[in-house]
């Protein structure tokens, strides 16, 4: 199946009446403005998510209320709830060392801005604890954790026989993107972010084309998004080069879009969301209204149903004895790869740890937010850990290294 542009604007059977409806809601949303003490919470705008100016009373309040940024499609959790009972051993006391000096838990938190963390233990809860206002019930921004999500959908559809084969050319399933720089990318390379398609990805840099994608985000114009996907210019050849690029990601979920003949938020729902037992609804920004879900960003969960997730990579794809994903798919998206000749730590949009054998990190992968976001994922020792922080600025403000504490947390549950 195809993505038929028309005018920038994909053919894909929408109502009418759905988009009006949708336009308003997020219009009146937009337009909630705190008008006296106990009224509705301030936010932000996404510009200043970007730029890294948000004052940290206002960021928290925007990172819980992403929903109100952009129009959003809803993730339908289902009737079976997967159970995350207590661990007998729970997760007391951590001490370790990073960059040299000494830490413990409450360090980690304190330091690093952690607004949330969960950590599980053979499926069980060794820690949980929410703070700056959160609860169970809050929802949180993904940011680039979502990636991984998206990649995760490609999988799925492969597993379904939407797609034929990881091998299978993107322009198979987007035609906007035949005769541009994405002709002869193959859907493996655009998961390894190695497409050749040159991207700059600077977050604060306004004139990057991540801050242009922003703009054609905001500009809420269906289509706008990948008309800037295909007028790229090639850096290198499919497989040479790798460049991370949130672009990727949306051109990721176009194809799962295209092949599986239904909006992204409800595939989620159908073959993730339902099936590995998350107990909410999750949100996830559009382009446009009633249009495509951005792969990059913009999904909001709370911290257990992100923490059900991280369980459903690290059981293999698994969901109550279904299997979601092909045969291997987590191994090969949580590994190395070689690109140009060269080994890079980096999957299917998801962060593979480089350490050695026999240390705690060993074989564990992510899934990766800017300003603090983790899915930690450690098979081997059977560990997710889900952090939520709100560091003042999107990269680079971390005080402890993530991976000092994942590790450390993982050991003292041994």
């Amino acid at each position: 199946m195809l993505i038929r542009m028309t005018n920038g604007a994909p053919k894909v059977g929408r109502s009418v009446r759905r988009e009006i409806l949708a336009t308003a809601l997020w219009a009146v949303s937009m337009l909630m403005k705190p008008t006296a003490a106990g009224s509705a919470e301030n936010i932000g705008t996404v510009t200043e998510i970007y730029d890294g100016t948000l004052t940290s009373d206002i960021q928290v309040e925007t990172f819980r209320h992403i929903e109100r940024l952009f129009p959003v499609r809803v993730v339908r959790h289902g009737p079976h709830i997967l159970a995350l009972p207590a661990a007998a051993k729970r997760l007391t006391k951590v001490e370790f060392v990073s960059g040299g000096k000494n830490y413990d838990l409450i360090d980690y938190m304190a330091l690093n801005r952690v607004t949330a963390l969960l950590v599980l233990k053979d499926g069980k809860v060794a820690y949980e604890d929410y703070e700056m206002g959160n609860t169970e019930m809050t929802r949180w921004m993904s940011m680039s954790m979502v990636k991984s999500i998206t990649s995760t959908l490609v999988g799925a559809a492969i597993k379904d026989g939407y797609i034929n084969s990881i091998d299978d050319h993107v322009t198979k399933y987007v035609e906007k993107l035949r005769g541009s720089a994405y002709e002869g990318v193959s859907i493996r390379s655009l998961l390894e972010m190695a497409s050749g398609v040159k991207w700059d990805e600077t977050y604060t840099n306004p004139a990057s084309d991540r801050r242009r994608m922003l703009a054609a985000q905001v500009a809420q114009r269906p289509g706008a998004i990948m008309d800037l996907m295909a007028a790229l210019p090639r850096a290198g050849a499919p497989g040479s080069i790798w460049n991370y690029s949130t672009g990727e990601t949306f051109v990721a979920g176009a194809v799962v879009r295209a092949a599986v003949g239904r909006p992204l938020a409800q595939y989620l729902s159908e073959r993730i969301w339902t099936k590995a037992g998350m107990e909410s609804d999750a949100t996830w920004w559009l382009e446009s209204p009633d249009g495509l879900e951005i792969g990059g960003s913009g999904l909001s969960a709370t911290l257990r149903d992100y923490g059900r997730f991280g369980l459903f990579l690290m059981n293999g794809g698994v969901a109550r004895k279904e299997k979601i994903l092909p045969e291997g798919w987590v191994r090969d998206a949580g590994s190395s790869k070689t690109i140009g000749g060269k080994e890079v730590n980096y999957g299917y949009m998801i962060w593979p740890f480089a350490a050695p054998a026999g240390s705690a990190n060993h074989g564990a992968f992510q899934a990766l937010g800017i300003y603090g976001q983790h899915i930690y994922v450690n098979p081997r020792e059977q560990v997710v850990i889900v952090v939520w922080s709100a560091l003042p600025k999107p990269t680079g403000k971390e005080t402890i290294a993530d991976e000092d504490f994942f590790a450390a947390a993982t050991a003292a549950l041994r």
